[in-house]
């Protein structure tokens, strides 16, 4: 029993040191202001991780925007001003949804215009199987078709 908890300390510590970076500690005036923060830092993406939210990241880029973002909570800014200076500092890509803009229309209306492309698509591919079977007998098929009637009905 005794090694089994010997084990489990050690993993613990290994995790722990394996984990690395210190934990940060924030304190807050009030809960809707930390949640304003952790809202902000996980809709932000480390620009120097691939697709990681600041929040998630170890980086130096994403502890100073961390920083910043408690900082302009402090001062009393909006989500959307805070969003702001990001995407003017480090770029559209520290968004994880791009603003509705003139160059992001097509990032937005693809999906639904492949959706409609496809549903027009397999209406297609329906009527075209449909007509397809509807098809009139040749006189060869519809003369066997016969003989097999007659054949069937003699017996």
């Amino acid at each position: 029993m005794a090694v089994i908890r010997w084990f489990f300390v050690i993993l613990l510590l290994a995790t722990g040191m394996a984990h690395g970076g210190a934990v940060e500690v924030r304190e807050f005036s009030n809960p809707v202001l930390e949640q304003r923060y952790q809202s902000l830092t996980a809709s932000l993406r480390c620009p120097k991780c691939q697709n990681q939210a600041i929040n998630d990241s170890d980086s130096p880029i994403s502890q100073d925007m961390r920083e910043r973002v408690y900082a302009m909570l402090q001062d009393g800014r909006s989500d959307m001003e805070i969003r702001d200076h990001m995407v003017q500092r480090f770029g559209d890509y520290v968004l994880y949804n791009p603003r509705l803009e003139g160059r992001t229309y097509l990032l937005w209306g693809l999906p639904a215009v492949l959706v409609v492309a496809g549903a027009v698509l397999v209406m297609l591919l329906i009527r075209a199987r449909r007509n397809a079977s509807v098809r009139a007998l040749s006189n060869e098929e519809r003369h066997r078709l016969e003989a097999l009637i007659k054949q069937e009905k003699g017996q």
